[in-house]
């Protein structure tokens, strides 16, 4: 008899695999709710955005530059920044010094011509006049042994110079060398920039939009009013220049000065390359008749700022605009708001507040750091790397090298012979520069490669009071080799502390906010000794004050700190005085303090700093969010996280900060909600990565998440406001002077009894003692030993897409096992009632 074999029912099959599928769905994580920022790749550029362009040379009648190709490497979404520019297939630049033959001439220029710029459009000619080119003159004779005559023959007879007529209207320049509109401190011209031996040679490029050089324009409006907004184009030109002058004549005095003619000379003009550069909007871009509201606080947020505005004022109905602010001004704001003086800061550290004042919620909108940006050049290339320790910042912060004190003539080596000035007693046997200093060449030995003529500058610092200066100071009071060295203890090699801040208590002090220049020595200019008249100078000439970070980038861009210690005669009615030289091209050596989305936007090369761990760590999106993670909040304020570098470890960079957005409830509910939707917007949509408007640029990291969920809930705080006097502590709505605090594990909010605000490891909001900040653990959860929370804060509005994924799914989990189980009691139950029927 055959066997038949039994097919499973299907009522079986069907709820066996519910069972299943509900086991599978159990098991499977939940995507963590991060943002698309988080999950973005910092490092990619968006082509469409950014846009690379490559052109070639063409062959002139004199010179060959069909080989050259030169790449922008961003035309577009421009604003105020650096950018990239990189050529192969040109003559090596002969000798590699003194840039004689051989090397491209870079400027930018405006125009609306479709075709490119007129000559008169470019900004150029107001750089050195020693080495190469002589600005806007066209013509240069007569003939000497060095310098043919150099007549252009393709120049309009008569012409001795190209004048310069401005975007905006006003009256052209009258002479070759006239400062009206640019001058050697604010020029972006690149007036000699080196090919390599290979053929190859890059440099980083300084645009400027219509807000920092109203005479070319860039990225102005040019629409008529009531229009849609345009924004004005411009251009960047480079003139090749090879052996020859103008008039065919080729330089075989290479040992000489460089090539006399202008790269505005007719002939030199027709081999120019010429990129068409595309500006972000910066004016005119919000809605007339909106709510005017400016945010004040720390130029750590500027940059991104610059992009979310656009986005703001047509997500929000407000026209926001940022001001740097010393932190101290913005937090007098915001305690000083009303609901007749509506306000919010940006700040660094918390706003203090006084018990019975009114509560200032704490929502962070920023993550980046303070860096060490520079410019150097090398004899085959810009230097890329360096390292410091934080007794090398100490040297350089206390001007205890030699160069960095007023001079005159100094000696190296020392002793000076007879008759010559000695360096300042109480800093002989210093090295003369950093660059000289055993330690430095310890760690950096690729240096070797600067010119032994360049001067390095001193380490630029900003002016006046800022949160983030005592930052640096902390991080020099972390570190035990830097103490010891500002207290007065000799390095190894013998280097002693300047002793005119020796006595200014910069190990204990712990409330320094600012660089103080202390020597007081004055020396007679530069080049003075040839002259009768009496002109000095003193450390501010020598080492003059940056405005902010921001400038201090610009400034180690252009490889000039603006320094005035050179004698210039008399021309009467005029007395002598101290002018700035700008250091010649292959000699631009220069350095800053500056913050990182400064030193992106401007390409400037990043210093690695020595971390508590002993590691030299760059900024960078994972460097700068593990900073984050080993910060602890404010003892006195549990909403904000305290910038702490000896806590910094393993690749925590240890100049990371995070920026806040400070807002007080005591103001109207149409203001509270307006700053409300800034919160949200800045760690919302905000946080995600690009050059684009709206977006967060290079130089940031995102917010985490904890983080972020911070700065919804304070937003959500804010914008409901003081619930009123006659509230209970036990009421589940009541906020208290604690703000809130984010729990890391759960995402839970509660509030602290305290004067601090939200906390984004999820420390106890009752304890804000420092103990008890001491005692979080690692990961940001609370430490065991902190105490139970109080006044639990109820809960914000809305969930994460995480947490709503995490809701669906144990309901699916739910149904599918109801229905596994009832499939499966369906044929069990049936057999039974078979078994029971007689």
């Amino acid at each position: 008899m055959t066997k038949v074999l039994r097919r499973p029912r299907p009522r079986i099959l069907v709820a066996v695999g519910c069972l299943l599928a509900a086991l599978v769905v159990a098991l499977l994580p939940v995507p963590p709710a991060t943002t698309p920022a988080v999950a973005a790749d910092s490092g990619a550029e968006d082509s469409a955005v950014t846009k690379s362009v490559t052109k070639s040379g063409t062959k002139g009648p004199y010179d060959d530059f069909s080989d050259l190709k030169v790449t922008v490497h961003q035309t577009k979404n421009l604003h105020s920044q650096g950018v990239r520019v990189s050529w192969e297939g040109g003559a090596p630049t002969l000798p590699s010094t003194r840039f004689n033959v051989n090397y491209l001439q870079i400027m930018q220029c405006w125009g609306d011509d479709p075709s490119g710029p007129d000559r008169e459009q470019c900004a150029f000619g107001a750089g050195p006049t020693d080495g190469a080119g002589i600005g806007r003159t066209v013509v240069y004779g007569p003939a000497d042994s060095g310098n043919p005559a150099a007549v252009d023959p393709a120049e309009e007879p008569g012409a001795t110079f190209i004048p310069f007529s401005p975007a905006n209207g006003e009256p052209p320049t009258t002479a070759s060398i006239d400062y009206t509109y640019f001058s050697p401190l604010d020029t972006n011209e690149q007036k000699a920039v080196r090919t390599f031996a290979n053929g190859t040679g890059e440099t980083e490029f300084e645009v400027q939009d219509g807000i920092q050089a109203d005479h070319l324009g860039c990225g102005l409006n040019t629409a008529p009013s009531g229009q849609t907004p345009v924004p004005r184009s411009c251009w960047l030109v480079v003139v090749p220049r090879g052996d020859h002058y103008a008039n065919g004549t080729k330089d075989t005095n290479t040992e000489s000065d460089a090539l006399r003619t202008s790269p505005l000379s007719a002939t030199n003009w027709a081999q120019r390359i010429v990129f068409r550069l595309d500006f972000q909007l910066v004016d005119s871009f919000c809605p007339e008749g909106q709510p005017e509201r400016s945010i004040p606080g720390s130029e750590l947020a500027d940059d991104a700022f610059s992009l979310w505005a656009p986005k703001l004022c047509t997500s929000t109905g407000n026209n926001f605009s940022f001001v740097r602010e010393p932190e101290d001004s913005a937090r007098n704001e915001v305690l000083s708001a009303t609901e007749d003086t509506p306000a919010m800061g940006v700040t660094v550290d918390p706003v203090a507040q006084s018990g019975d004042g009114p509560r200032v919620v704490h929502a962070p909108v920023s993550v980046s750091g303070l860096a060490i940006g520079f410019f150097i050049e090398g004899t085959n290339g810009v230097l890329q790397d360096m390292k410091l320790t934080p007794r090398l910042v100490a040297k350089m912060l206390t001007h205890s090298y030699v160069h960095d004190v007023p001079w005159t003539n100094v000696c190296n080596p020392s002793p000076c012979p007879p008759g010559e000035p000695a360096p300042p007693e109480y800093l002989k046997g210093n090295p003369l520069y950093y660059t000289a200093d055993p330690e430095f060449v310890e760690l950096n030995p690729e240096f070797s490669e600067v010119d032994s003529q360049a001067a390095p500058l001193s380490l630029m610092v900003p002016q006046g009071n800022s949160d983030t200066t005592r930052v640096i100071w902390n991080w020099l009071r972390s570190d035990k080799e830097a103490r010891d060295f500002l207290s007065g203890e000799p390095d190894p090699w013998g280097m002693v502390v300047n002793r005119h801040y020796k006595d200014l208590d910069l190990v204990d002090n712990a409330d320094l906010t600012d660089f103080p220049k202390s020597d007081p020595t004055v020396a007679p200019a530069i080049n003075n000794q040839w002259w009768p008249d009496p002109v000095t100078y003193t450390i501010l000439d020598l080492d003059p004050y940056t405005a902010d970070l921001h400038d201090g980038a610009i400034k180690t861009r252009r490889g000039n700190n603006g320094r005035t210690i050179d004698y210039e005669p008399p021309n009467l009615p005029t007395p002598p005085k101290v002018v700035n030289t700008a250091p010649p091209p292959g000699r631009r050596i220069a350095m800053a303090i500056v913050d990182t989305a400064s030193a992106e936007r401007y390409g400037l090369q990043i210093a690695a700093l020595r971390n508590a761990d002993g590691k030299f760590v760059k900024p960078s999106v994972d460097t700068l969010q593990a900073g984050v993670d080993d910060m602890r909040p404010w003892p006195d304020n549990s909403a904000v996280l305290k910038p702490d570098p000896g806590r910094a470890e393993g690749q925590a960079y240890p100049l990371t900060v995070v920026s806040y957005a400070a807002a007080s409830v005591n103001q109207a509910p149409k203001d509270r909600k307006a700053y409300a939707d800034f919160m949200r917007y800045a760690a919302g949509p905000g946080q995600t990565q690009g050059r684009a408007a709206g977006q967060l640029p290079p130089g940031y990291a995102p917010l985490p998440e904890k983080l972020r969920k911070q700065a919804e809930a304070a937003a959500d705080d804010l914008e409901r406001g003081d619930p009123g006097s006659d509230q209970s502590s036990d009421d589940p709505d009541a906020q208290g002077s604690g703000g809130l605090t984010v729990g890391a594990g759960t995402g839970g909010i509660s509030s602290g009894t305290g004067s601090g605000g939200a906390a984004a490891g999820g420390t106890v909001g009752g304890d804000t003692s420092s103990s008890a900040s001491e005692a979080a653990a690692p990961n940001g959860s609370a430490s065991p030993s902190s105490g139970p929370q109080q006044n639990i804060a109820q809960a914000r509005q809305g969930i994460t897409p995480g947490e709503i994924l995490g809701v669906i799914r144990w309901v699916l989990l739910a149904v599918l096992f109801v229905a596994g189980a009832a499939g499966l009691a369906g044929p069990v139950m049936l057999r039974y009632a078979q078994r029971r029927t007689p």
